[in-house]
Parts: C-alpha cells; sequence; structure tokens
C-alpha cells in the first residue's frame, strides 16, 4: 500500500509523540498571533473562544494526512481546502494565498526546531524530507510560488516573515485567550517555550526577552522520557480534560 508519508520517514517520528506535536503548535501560536491574514480565524471566532479545541481539530487534519494511505491523504487535504473555501464564500472574499503559504512555512519550520529541540539534529536529507511533505501538502492544495526544495525555501521564509508578521489588537487578544484559556502557570510555560524555537523577529514583535526560564529544563525534560516519567509532567502541564487526546497523539507512528 502507498501512503503520503513512507513508513520509515523522518516526519513519522517526529509526528509521533505527543510532546514534538504539542512543541509544534504552542511554538507556532506565537508567530500566528502575529500573522497579518489571523484576522480570519476571528471571522470565524474558532480560535480565540477555543485555542486548544482548535489545535486538536488541526493536530488530527495533520495526523490523517502523515499517516494514512495515498488517497485517504488526498481526500483529507480536499477537505481542508473546501473548509477553507466555505470560510471564503462566507466572507465574500478570498484567503491570501502567501497566508496559506505561511502556515505550511510555520509546520516546516516548527516540525524542524521542536524534533531538534527534543530529540536529535536532522541532516540536510531529512530536512529535505520535511519540506517535501508538506509541499506536496501545499500543492495538492492548489498553492503557488511554492520553492521545490527545502534549500531554496530557506529564503522565502524569512521573507515571508519580514513581509507577513505585524503586532497587532489580534495579537495582543489571541495571547489573552491562550492565558485565559491555559491558567498563569501553564500560559509562563507556553511563553518561556516559545522563546526557545521562534524565529528572531518573533521575540522582537513580541518584546519577549531572549531568556527562556525553561530551557535548562529540557534536558531533565528529556530525560525524563527515558525513565517513563514525562507522561506525569505532561499531566501537569497540560489540562486534564485533554487527557485522551494527548494520549492518542502517543499511538500513531509506532
Amino acid at each position: 500500500m502507498q501512503y503520503f508519508v513512507e513508513e520509515n520517514s523522518v516526519v513519522r517520528k517526529i509526528w509521533g509523540k505527543s510532546d514534538t506535536i504539542l512543541f509544534i503548535f504552542a511554538r507556532a501560536s506565537a508567530e500566528f498571533a502575529l500573522n497579518k491574514a489571523v484576522d480570519w480565524l476571528y471571522f470565524t471566532g474558532k480560535l480565540p473562544s477555543d485555542p486548544l479545541g482548535r489545535l486538536f481539530s488541526t493536530v488530527r487534519y495533520a495526523r490523517m494526512i502523515v499517516f494514512a494511505p495515498l488517497e485517504q491523504a488526498n481526500q483529507s487535504i480536499d477537505t481542508l481546502r473546501k473548509i477553507h473555501g466555505s470560510v471564503e464564500e462566507s466572507r465574500g472574499a478570498l484567503i491570501p494565498d502567501w497566508a496559506y503559504r505561511d502556515v505550511l512555512f510555520m509546520l516546516i519550520h516548527y516540525s524542524i526546531s521542536a524534533y531538534e529541540l527534543l530529540e536529535n539534529k536532522l541532516t540536510q536529507a531529512e530536512k529535505e524530507e520535511v519540506y517535501d511533505v508538506f509541499y506536496r501538502v501545499g500543492i495538492r492544495m492548489g498553492l503557488k510560488e511554492l520553492p521545490n526544495n527545502y534549500r531554496d525555501w530557506l529564503p522565502v521564509r524569512e521573507s515571508h516573515l519580514k513581509e507577513n508578521l505585524q503586532k497587532s489588537e489580534f495579537t495582543l487578544d489571541l495571547f489573552k485567550q491562550y492565558k485565559k484559556h491555559l491558567g498563569a502557570i501553564r500560559y509562563f510555560v507556553l511563553i518561556e517555550g516559545q522563546k526557545l524555537v521562534v524565529p528572531k523577529i518573533v521575540i522582537r514583535l513580541l518584546n519577549f526577552n531572549r531568556f527562556s526560564a525553561i530551557q535548562p529544563i529540557v534536558p531533565i525534560y528529556k530525560f525524563s522520557r527515558v525513565i517513563k516519567l514525562d507522561k506525569m509532567i505532561k499531566n501537569i502541564l497540560l489540562p486534564s480534560y485533554y487527557k485522551t487526546q494527548i494520549e492518542e497523539l502517543d499511538v500513531y507512528g509506532k
């Protein structure tokens, strides 16, 4: 059977562990809040009203693509495009192509950076492999102007960061919503974790300092996975009503 992502792919390793996935989306949430097209999620109201629910909804689609047979993965991508098309129809406008690319670029960047922080450095070939998977997702969605490979993507990514990010009233409100839904302690962990992997321009726009209070804890957490204590730590740091969803993230790819 042909899969969208090969069974021995590093992409399956990245998306096969709950902590790596949560790290991807937690860190992307900082950059996403700065995107000039974030007003589209305020049009639907789904992200500000339930940021954690939106996270798990997005993760489900991503996992369906990464671990599914080719035909089923393509159907999931087509469904995503239709959902966005319905939103565009309701608003009477089109989501800019660059906004779609920005989201795709975040998945590429944070897939690599999260894995390298929690696991191992990726080789150039493995980075190309990560890029190729999301490149094919983008092509299936009909996105234009996507670089053909990871090396060519790097300067385009930098250009997007410079052109498409700004601090706005939506940025401020989204961070308020993050804090509201996470609580003060989890929100603190979110912010300190974001500092570890977000680009410098995100640090500057959000007025973050470069020091992360949890950086010294990362090696301890990595060791906790060896002695099987990471589940307990995740249960402490994440809301209990998402316990089942979090546990399910560790089922795939094993």
